[in-house]
């Protein structure tokens, strides 16, 4: 089997081809055509959609793996074209020629396509509303992936972090060794994610004799806010000796730290469809908390 992971450099996509390796060969694809290691790949420009399935043509890929976005939520506002041509125009193109070539499409969503106005976790089949150009773009890259008519599977993860890349934990990580006392939003709800976890749960899905179509929930078990996930990244970077000692971490709510893009006050993700239709268990949440700041401690 030949994956194309679109999106190699980002936090999924690095840790998709150490998931897909051992399923068959994995091709990659970046924006400047290498990898985060220096190696090259292959190119493709999400910024140009009409140029991308040249590249498919050229590759000829078994399973195509979507794990390119425009994830600067708040920047999003200020250039909503761009959002939109990387979210939703260039999956609707690889969309479109993997059902004319009858090739699965596996395409990454977010828990921002709801508002966060529920108060108990969002199933699949509940309404969209998202909130700002970000979520909107993304919503409407789900949509162009199912209207195409072929074999996709659409995993809605939350809240992704991994021991590379740009995400909360580095950044807390970062902050701590910086300042005695940081201050966190307590008023949003949501599940850290780790992205080893979505590559994995990919790697099984793909591997999964039902060939099933559809969308799908993919984070970790159970919720917290960003305050408690900050928490919980200082208690494991002191356990593993990461940090001398922890920061202290004043709750705040939403309204203290103004963006330019409002966030859901509540996302959290059922996730009992993929655990039922793939036969896969889901980890809590501090566990891969654990997991990720282990990974740092090894390369420290």
């Amino acid at each position: 089997m030949r994956f194309l992971v679109l999106g190699g450099n980002g936090q999924v996509g690095q840790e998709l081809l150490r998931a897909l390796a051992p399923l068959g060969e994995g091709v990659a694809t970046t924006r400047s055509g290498s990898l985060a290691d220096g190696s090259a790949c292959e190119k493709a420009d999400f910024n140009v959609p009409e140029e991308l399935p040249a590249v498919l043509d050229r590759l000829q890929p078994d399973v195509v793996i979507n794990a390119a976005a425009y994830t600067a939520v708040d920047k999003a506002e200020q250039e909503p074209e761009l959002a939109y041509r990387i979210n939703a125009q260039a999956p609707g193109v690889i969309a479109g020629w993997c059902a004319v070539h009858d090739v699965p499409l596996v395409h990454y969503s977010t828990d921002y396509v709801f508002n966060g106005k529920g108060s108990v976790p969002y199933v699949e089949d509940e309404a969209t509303a998202p909130l700002g150009v970000y979520g909107t773009s993304k919503r409407d890259g789900e949509d162009a992936v199912r209207a195409a008519g072929g074999r996709h599977l659409i995993f809605r993860t939350a809240w992704v972090y991994a021991a590379h890349g740009g995400n909360f934990l580095r950044t807390m990580l970062r902050l701590a060794a910086e300042r005695d006392v940081l201050r966190v939003v307590a008023d949003q709800l949501g599940t850290p994610t780790p992205a080893s976890l979505i590559a994995d749960v990919t790697a099984q899905a793909l591997l999964h004799p039902s060939r099933l179509s559809g969308t799908w929930h993919l984070t970790a078990s159970g919720h917290t806010s960003w305050h408690g996930f900050a928490e919980a990244i200082f208690a494991e970077a002191v356990a593993a000796g990461l940090l001398e000692k922890a920061p202290q971490v004043q709750a705040i709510d939403s309204a203290q730290y103004p963006t330019a893009a409002q966030r859901p006050a509540y996302s959290v993700l059922d996730t009992r469809k993929l655990q039922t239709d793939f036969g896969i268990a889901l980890p809590d949440w501090q566990q891969g908390v654990r997991g990720v700041v282990g990974e740092l401690r090894a390369v420290r």
